[in-house]
């Protein structure tokens, strides 16, 4: 994927993300600075990220729970870990019905504290 890509992803986010973004931004304040389609080492491009707690959040549609999808977002977890992040999933559906309850995942997370090194 290009920067010209994660560009245009940025620019034509899909509702939850959005949503969601609006909502991360509100943590910059506290020291957690979120950035949108983070391309991570050369290979994949993440919906969210906060490179400072290591974690990466990434919002699902229900394609992720198609065919050979979750099989790929296995492999995309690992690699993701291997580099030294967190992975937190959260539905279309939750960041739409229930956002306050996906605020308080993220800032679960957060308080972990970035993942340990990888060996």
């Amino acid at each position: 994927m290009s920067i010209q890509r994660a560009r245009q992803l940025r620019k034509t986010m899909p509702a939850p993300e959005a949503k969601l973004w609006n909502a991360l931004r509100t943590l910059r304040p506290q020291g957690h600075h979120f950035r949108r389609q983070v391309e991570i080492g050369q290979r994949y491009y993440v919906d969210f990220c906060c490179h400072a707690s290591r974690l990466v959040i990434e919002v699902d549609g229900d394609t992720h729970f198609m065919g050979n999808a979750p099989k790929r977002d296995q492999v995309r977890d690992a690699f993701l870990a291997s580099e030294g992040y967190r992975v937190l999933r959260v539905t279309n559906d939750e960041v739409m019905r229930n956002l306050e309850g996906v605020m308080v995942l993220v800032g679960s997370a957060l308080a972990a504290g970035p993942a340990p090194p990888s060996p």
